[in-house]
């Protein structure tokens, strides 16, 4: 097998990590990354086989399963009951519970919300210079979420404040402070949560808390710890990817020139510069993937930004084309763990791209902008603009 190094910390690599995948590619669908010590998918066809073979899955066999680290354990006990690390049946079910109350119909409503936010913080830009991502991107999927569970708005800047904090969690450059600060938010967001969901199980509301405390699958419902992970995941899944979406989509527009809000152009930006980079997954049998054999116990990770970038599945990859006929990228993962919330982070972005860019057409990049040291994810460390 194919063995390549390349540290994900690495300034170079953060900045653009295309190159490294493209190298990868060229010489298999399927390598060893040292600095992970496993075994990774870059192609965009072992990408999705991988997703989608049942054979693998994303919780550990037991006898791989690691020790919860001492100190983490509000961070884990979260964790515990996320649909995101399941697998079936418990997956199927909350999965499904979550699906009654996450409606399409729910979802399309809130356009108009949307946009009447993106007015609302564009009204409030600077004049002068300002970083887009704290008074935009940040703002837009956060408020939205809030209204869409049922938590007050006003609660937003705490509710940033804790999903940033444990979604660091699952970045390469993770330290014990960014740990500390996981189990603080942990514990906020918990007590937070608890109070509204007590709350509304006295007095339900039109919203989603309250549809999840209804919903009910073979009679069961969810417990109070399953419906503080699952609001939790909402929350920090919707948020991170979609912040980091629109700030990398604005930052490709402004660099390409190009302005096309189609279905078609915004599935563009999230294949070209996705927000997550990486999704691994346990090998429960022995199973091939592109041309690598892997046993019980292996773990696979899946390059999603790779996969966007393989040649094989689109011509001209590495080039921004918002013409280009819509295929199934990876952005939003695979399989029984395909994105709950691509539809929302669909509709958020293309409303929040057409209100910013009809409403500020000569917006303009006023310093040069920088990724994050944050892989797996990718996303700006700021996007100060002009308008």
């Amino acid at each position: 097998m194919l063995r390549l190094s390349q540290s994900p910390t690495d300034p170079a690599f953060v900045q653009n990590p295309y190159p490294f995948y493209d190298r990868a590619r060229a010489q298999a669908e399927v390598f060893w990354w040292s600095d992970y010590d496993m075994v990774c998918a870059v192609s965009y066809d072992a990408v999705r086989a991988a997703l989608k073979d049942r054979r693998m899955g994303r919780e550990a066999p037991p006898e791989c399963a690691p020790p919860v680290p001492k100190g983490l354990e509000p961070f884990y006990a979260i964790e515990a009951h996320s649909m995101l690390e399941l697998e079936p049946p418990r997956h199927t079910r909350l999965r499904g519970l979550v699906l009654r109350a996450f409606t399409s119909r729910r979802i399309a409503e809130l356009a108009p919300e949307i946009t009447a936010l993106c007015h609302t913080l564009i009204d409030a830009f600077p004049a002068e210079p300002f970083d887009l991502l704290t008074h935009y991107a940040q703002p837009v999927p956060v408020r939205i979420i809030a209204r869409l569970l049922g938590v007050p708005e006003d609660s937003s800047d705490n509710l940033l404040r804790w999903s940033n904090a444990m979604v660091a969690m699952y970045q390469a450059s993770r330290t014990p402070q960014i740990e500390a600060a996981a189990v603080v938010a942990c514990r906020e967001f918990t007590a937070f949560l608890q109070d509204y969901i007590a709350e509304k199980r006295k007095a339900p509301r039109d919203d989603l808390i309250s549809t999840l405390i209804a919903a009910e699958e073979d009679g069961e419902k969810l417990t109070t710890d399953e419906l503080i992970t699952t609001c939790i995941l909402l929350l920090n899944a919707g948020h991170e990817a979609t912040v980091h979406t629109l700030g990398n989509g604005v930052k490709t527009l402004l660099e390409t020139g190009h302005r096309d809000f189609s279905d078609q152009g915004i599935e563009e930006i999230f294949r070209f510069d996705p927000p997550l980079h990486m999704f691994t997954r346990w090998v429960y049998e022995d199973v091939e993937i592109g041309g690598v054999a892997l046993k019980r116990g292996d773990q696979i990770g899946c390059l999603l930004g790779a996969a966007n970038r393989d040649q094989a599945a689109y011509g001209n990859p590495n080039t921004f084309d918002p013409t280009r006929p819509i295929k199934q990228n990876t952005s939003f993962g695979g399989g029984i763990h395909f994105c709950v919330g691509a539809p929302l982070a669909r509709l958020e972005v293309k409303i929040a791209l057409d209100v910013l860019f009809k409403r500020c057409p000569e917006l303009k990049l006023a310093a040069p902008p920088a990724y994050a040291d944050v892989f797996h994810f990718h996303g700006l460390q700021s996007l100060t603009v002009t308008r």
